[in-house]
């Protein structure tokens, strides 16, 4: 691969930081778009932004901060994004202007460039299937919307089947699945994604989309409540403090690690076999969150049983675990990093870090809204 002109938006980030690093030890020229938000940087610095890449600190949405970071680039990797599922539900106007205006602003300053663009990747997100897929014993393959009302009140957990009743079993989520985003966060992730294929495809700008599922890794913003669930768990336990379990604890994500988004990354841009697609990055192994909570206070040594708030947030799935064949059809991905692997480095990671735990208050302005019941 020649030596090319990357531009990575939100670089800096915990996913960004990791890819830029990569694409700097395959000898690409590398700028960072970054705004370093307080929620994610803590105190405003780049602590993890590799010493070769050049930072330009500007929000996405400034036109003229972007058309200056594109000069000379070839290639975009689109990372920046207001990220929290929860906090999207009362932020609504913060994750619409970050998500869907920051990537039509820059989508405005590619097509001005569409010449010299040889690839564009997009961060998506498994969030906008809503619930993963479901099969019925009497009725066969089931696409299920949100559980209603009345089923989770009622503290029954379970995907049950819209025709039968019966109880529903999760199985693999592929990327024909419909799509129903159920948070404001979920649905700036489906306009990014259509947007970046939609443009790409009208302008030959060849694009792809990567639906991440739940990454974990080092580098996740351990003070920033809105983040990932290990992440999470990990700040909780380090301030001595119960995990806080939604529902049962059973139901079941698909963690990946950052190496293998990283790779994901690194492999779209080495084939035009993916161009103008959405595809699956996760591993494609089921895990409840119970088990997540179990492995993290072991792995810290830390005798602390979560806490069981027998409790729903509105807008939680109960299952979602990827389907990745069309990753290994189309970028030849296979991942390699197990959660035996993964969870043990990570926590290694988190040993050395001082966390904030904010997740009373987080939960607290949920329950304000009356979005945890």
């Amino acid at each position: 691969m020649d030596r090319l002109n990357i531009l990575v938006t939100g670089g800096a980030g915990f996913i960004g930081s990791h890819l830029v690093d990569a694409l700097v030890e395959r000898g690409h020229r590398v700028r960072v778009l970054d705004a370093l938000i307080p929620q994610v940087h803590g105190d405003g610095e780049s602590h993890y932004l590799n010493s070769e890449a050049e930072l330009v600190r500007a929000d996405v949405c400034d036109r003229e901060a972007v058309e200056a970071a594109l000069e000379g680039v070839e290639v975009v990797y689109h990372k920046a994004a207001e990220v929290g599922v929860g906090q999207s539900m009362y932020e609504i106007e913060r994750y619409v202007r970050g998500n869907d205006l920051g990537t039509a602003v820059l989508l405005e300053a590619l097509i001005k460039r569409r010449g010299q663009i040889r690839k564009l990747v997009v961060a998506s997100s498994m969030s906008i299937y809503g619930e993963g897929a479901y099969a019925c014993t009497n009725c066969g393959v089931v696409n299920s919307n949100l559980r209603p009302a009345a089923q989770l009140l009622a503290r029954r957990w379970e995907v049950e089947c819209p025709h039968c009743g019966k109880q529903l079993s999760p199985v693999p989520t592929g990327e024909d699945k419909p799509l129903f985003p159920s948070s404001v966060y979920a649905i700036t992730k489906q306009d990014q994604e259509q947007l970046c294929l939609v443009v790409g495809r009208a302008y030959d700008i060849p694009a792809v989309a990567l639906r991440y599922f739940n990454v974990y890794g080092t580098r996740q913003a351990l003070s920033n409540p809105y983040t990932g669930v290990c992440a999470i768990f990990s700040s909780r336990l380090l301030n001595d403090q119960r995990p806080v379990l939604f529902e049962d604890g059973e139901q079941t994500r698909d963690f990946v690690h950052v190496d293998d988004i990283v790779q994901a990354n690194l492999l779209a841009l080495e084939t035009a076999r993916a161009d103008y697609q959405a595809i699956n990055i996760g591993t494609g192994r089921p895990i409840s969150i119970r088990e997540i909570a179990r492995l993290l206070a072991e792995g810290l040594g830390k005798q602390i049983e979560p806490e069981f708030v027998g409790k729903y947030r509105e807008g939680d799935i109960r299952h979602c675990v990827a389907d990745i064949s069309r990753a290994r059809a189309l970028l030849g991905y296979e991942p390699q990093v197990t959660l035996e692997e993964g969870i043990p480095e990570l926590l290694e990671w988190v040993r050395r870090q001082d966390a904030n735990d904010r997740v009373r208050q987080a939960t607290a302005e949920l329950e304000s809204r009356q979005l945890v019941r």
